[in-house]
Parts: structure tokens; sequence; C-alpha cells
């Protein structure tokens, strides 16, 4: 079947307007979000690049906000031209912040104070201290010192918008102790904390003596997940973890005395002990083995995505159940495809349980569904595929004339990411405006030239093409954003000289009124 037939903006603005909707509160959002997506895919739009910067210090985007100087400086990219909202104090390479993460408020939770209602960028620093920063203004709403026996350096979502995880850099010890053959037992540590109001978890140690040789560790959706040199990959229950080795409850802000030691827990310089440490391997939940760790959990129901782990298998993709471990049927995925940068395959983040698989010059976006008669097996089809723009003759020829004179003809195959064609280099997901953006890039002349195209995530029908006026060096690191109605891009050059281009959607900008003028 194809697309329904939907009403156009004129009529959605006047049910908007007499207040037509049913008593769904999210209805009037998604009409209005509809309203935007026909505007954006409108062939008269345009989207015009509003601004243009350059920085010595890495560029990041959040949200509506460009972070610059290690997240010191927010400008907000919602006006028409983007404009600053606050520029921190200046401080010393000790202070700077490491990474942060934008939480934005629950829908449905009593905080104690009014600013907790805004969003909130929780940043790292350097010299170990968590801070919420308000994410209008730059203020320092919270702090707290983590502790001095490690250096922390990552943030990440262990549940989105509620609880975070902070790991540490791993121990390798000194370079006296690793010649020494001295082995450092404790790998990392992992901070793990309830959002708004800020409340301790506890931090967990890494501890070679219980998990082997280790050689990184991570948590989400309260999983531990701990891999091997050798591409192993185990979970274990973060809850089980921390109900049965924690040591002591400790609260931020309270009197805690700990090993000898007295001090208030998340203040400089006693900080958070370490009061999570594993005696005994836990109870083992799942455990696969794959290249380079690769794993991924996802679909509907839960399908894990590995590949085989032999170096010559890297670019096959197996699909599996994972209640039993059994191979969907058509669950073996691989591109048949000649390039020097391999495919990807991710499940699509739009919770539709699909998979997306990305090669140089095709993405295909894969269903799980139940076999026939058989509802404990399932199989991978196609959904829909979007091909590159290219001609179809992969074998280029080469006349070359020999001494004697004579013409002798040579046919080579062209690789699938030939930069003289249009190859995929990035793929991302709208979801306010459900729509697949995907980035091709084409080699013209001496330098490239890249377009942004959004797709129906639904058919995978091209709905709009949007040329980037920069060229596009593929040897450099590039990140495209799409939110909204803007399109963002952030380069990296050699040297650490990062670039930010910022488009803004317009409609009927005035030269083409000029035109329209004239015309008549």
């Amino acid at each position: 079947m194809g697309p329904t037939r939907k009403t156009n903006v004129c009529r959605r603005l006047s049910r908007r307007a007499l207040g037509c909707f049913s008593r769904d509160a999210g209805v009037v959002q998604r009409t209005n979000l509809g309203i935007l997506r026909a505007l954006v895919c409108q062939e008269s739009t345009k989207f015009k690049n509003v601004w243009t910067t350059h920085s010595r210090s890495p560029i990041a985007y959040e949200r509506g906000r460009i972070y610059f100087d290690n997240y010191r400086r927010c400008v907000s990219s919602v006006a028409s031209e983007p404009r600053k909202l606050y520029e921190m104090p200046k401080c010393s390479k000790s202070e700077k912040i490491e990474d942060a993460l934008l939480w934005e408020c629950p829908v449905g939770d009593i905080l104690p104070n009014s600013s907790d209602y805004k969003s909130s960028l929780i940043a790292l620093t350097a010299h170990n201290w968590l801070l919420r920063i308000s994410a209008t203004t730059g203020k320092i709403l919270e702090k707290i010192y983590l502790a001095p026996y490690c250096k922390f350096r990552y943030l990440s979502w262990d549940t989105p918008q509620e609880v975070i995880a902070v790991k540490s850099a791993q121990n390798r010890g000194s370079a006296v102790a690793r010649q020494a053959g001295i082995q450092q037992p404790v790998l990392l540590y992992l901070a793990v904390f309830r959002v708004l109001p800020f409340s301790l978890v506890g931090i967990l140690e890494i501890n070679k003596k219980i998990f082997g040789n280790v050689t990184d560790a991570t948590l989400s959706h309260g999983i531990l997940i701990v891999m091997y040199s050798s591409g192993l990959v185990r979970l274990y229950s973060f809850q089980t973890i921390a109900e049965q080795f924690m040591q002591q409850k400790l609260d931020l802000g309270c009197a805690c005395r700990w090993g000898g030691t007295t001090g208030t827990v998340g203040e400089a310089p006693f900080g958070i002990p370490c009061n999570i440490k594993i005696t005994d391997l836990p109870p083992l939940l799942f455990e696969v083995s794959s290249l380079e760790n690769a794993f991924q959990i996802g679909g509907h129901p839960w399908h894990y995505i590995i590949t085989p782990n032999k170096r010559k298998q890297k670019g096959v993709f197996h699909i599996c159940a994972l209640k039993d471990n059994c191979l969907a049927k058509n669950g073996i995925q691989e591109m048949d495809c000649c390039s020097l940068e391999s495919d990807w395959i991710y499940f699509h983040p739009d919770a539709s349980g699909r998979i997306i698989h990305v090669g140089p010059n095709q993405v295909k976006v894969l269903k799980l569904t139940e076999i026939e008669n058989n509802s404990f097996q399932h199989q991978i089809s196609e959904d829909f595929v979007i091909l590159a723009d290219r001609e179809n003759n992969k074998n280029e020829n080469v006349l070359t004339v020999t001494a004697s004179g004579r013409v002798v003809k040579k046919s080579f195959n062209l690789l699938d990411d030939d930069p003289e064609q249009e190859t995929f280099k990035i793929v991302d997901y709208e979801d306010e405006l459900d729509l697949l953006s995907v980035v091709a890039v084409t080699q013209i002349d001496a330098e490239g030239k890249a377009h942004l195209d959004f797709h129906c995530n639904e058919y995978g029908t091209l709905l709009k093409s949007i040329p980037l006026v920069e060229s596009w060096d593929v040897t450099y690191s590039h990140e495209v954003y799409f939110d909204r109605d803007l399109v963002l891009h952030i380069e990296q050059k050699p040297n650490r000289v990062f670039s930010c281009y910022v488009y803004q959607m317009v409609c009927n900008t005035a030269e083409e009124e000029e035109t329209i003028n004239r015309s008549c």
C-alpha cells in the first residue's frame, strides 16, 4: 500500500485555530510538527547558510545550542542568526570541562527548586568536579567533588534523562610499574547518579582480580557491560551488584567516616569513597563473542547484532534472538560492496524495531517479522532501500599505446566508495519530523560537494535535497545535524581547526521575491 493522503497545511492551521483536536495532549504538538514537516519538504523552501565560524577547540551541538571553548561559551541557533546565550569566565586547564550532557526537565516530576524545571548542562571538569549549569545563563547551580583517587573523564546516560554514569580513565599504572610487570588491580571506576535532584547510587570499581583481563566497561539501561580483548562481551545486572556488594550507603552532603578519615560526601577534598567493591563474580546475565566487541540489542522482540569474531568476517553481521541465541531467518546480512570504508549497521532509533544497514552506495532499512505459522522464530526482510545516484557501470576502461603503436584497452573495477561517485557518508533520524537524513558526497575536480537528502521514514521516498555550499573533504572528520528547521555541519580540519556551518530554513527569500517582481 502506498502512503495515505494527508491534509494540506492551510486545513491543518484552520483546524488548529478552531481547536478541532481530541483530548490527547500530544495531538496539538504532533499537528504542529506535521505542519513544519510539510513546510520543510515543500519545493519552494530553501536552507540558507546564515552563519559560519571557526574555532581552535572542539565544537558541540545539542538541542538548538552550539558550544565552544570546551562548553564555556554557548550560542543559540534558534534565532534567525545565531546569538550568544552566555560565556563563562575563563579558567585554568585543570578546570576545563571534559564532557557534558544536556538534561531536560522530566514530565510529571515535582522538583525542589523552580530553576530545576529549566534545561541544565551536566558537566565534568578535568579536576573531578561534576557541575550542573543553567543551559540559558551559564550559572553553576550545583557542584559535586567526585574523588581524589582517580581521574574521571567520560559522561554517559545509563537511563536517558534519569541516571548518569561517570567513567574514569583506565588505570594503566606508572611506566616503572609496567616495566616491573606490576599489574594494577583496579582498571577503572564508574560513578552512578540519579539526576534532579542529584543523588548518589554508588561508585563501582572494575577489578581485574574479579573480572579478569578486562579492556573496558560501561553502564547502559541498568546493565553493566564488560568487554575483553578476546572479543568477549559479558552483561551483568548493576542493581544486583549494588544490592549485593555495597559496603555502605552514602548521601551527598552528609558527614561520613571512611578508612579512618572523616569528611562530607561530595565536597573537596574528601569526595565520594568507592562504596561498591565486588568480592566475587556476580551472576552472569548474558555473554557473546564479537569482533572488536561490537554488540547491539534492539528490535521487537529483543534481538542482538554481532560480527563473528574473525577478521575475515568483518562486514558480516549476524542478527540473533536474545532469548535463545537462534539466528533469525535471513539473519546474516552482508552488503555486496568493495570499498575502503566498511559498512555499518544499527537498530533504528525510531523504536520501530527495524534495522538500518548503511553502505557506500545504498541504505537498507530492514524489518523484523514473525515467520508465518511459527511465532517463535523471526525473519529479516527489506522494508525499503535508498540507492545512491550513480552510473550502473562499475568498470573503467583505460587506453594505453605500446611502443609499437598498438592500442591496448584495460578494464578494472571501481571501488564502491570511489570519490568521483556519489557516496553515502552519514545517515541520521529526525524523530520529531519523522524523516531520515542522508548525507551524500561526490568528488568534483579537486573538491568534494555534499548534499543532505530527506527521506520519508515510512517508505524511503526522497522528499527534499539540500546542497551544502562548503566543500567536503573526505579525509576530514564531519558531523551533520538536522534539527527541525536547522541544519548544522561541524568539520574538523588538520591542526585542530574546527569549522561550523549553520543553515536555516527560509521561504520566499528577498532574491526570489525580486525575481518574481521583475518577471511580473
